[in-house]
């Protein structure tokens, strides 16, 4: 059975393939056309609804990954930020609760 740190690195690497999938289908049809791209992720109330919701969400992330890493004493705090900028929340949530469960093992393997 795969540990729980295993699961979110498995998760991670889902969530920065599956997006960029649909990201580089987007730029083969349509080239870098940032207006189309915002224009489509805004087309209809559903797709805002989505979008919105993704943002509130990397919010919350945000605030939650900086107390977190501050508690546990994690380095590079920032790679998570601008894994969700630059992949989204499907990549950077697990990638931080990977690094966040690698942490606390070596945390209890030291005070053994």
């Amino acid at each position: 059975m795969m540990s729980r740190k295993n699961i979110f690195l498995l998760l991670a690497v889902i969530g920065l393939v599956v997006p960029y999938w649909f990201l580089f289908k987007f730029l083969g049809a349509n080239g870098l056309n940032v207006s189309l791209l915002i224009q489509q992720l805004f087309a209809n109330d559903i797709s805002a609804f989505f979008a919105v919701d993704l943002v509130i969400s990397i919010i919350v992330f945000w605030i939650y990954m900086v107390s977190e890493a501050k508690r546990l004493q994690m380095k590079n705090g920032w790679l998570y930020i601008l894994a969700s900028l630059t992949v989204g929340l499907s990549f950077a949530l697990p990638l931080f609760l990977y690094f966040r469960e690698r942490k606390l093992q070596n945390t209890i393997e030291t005070t053994r």
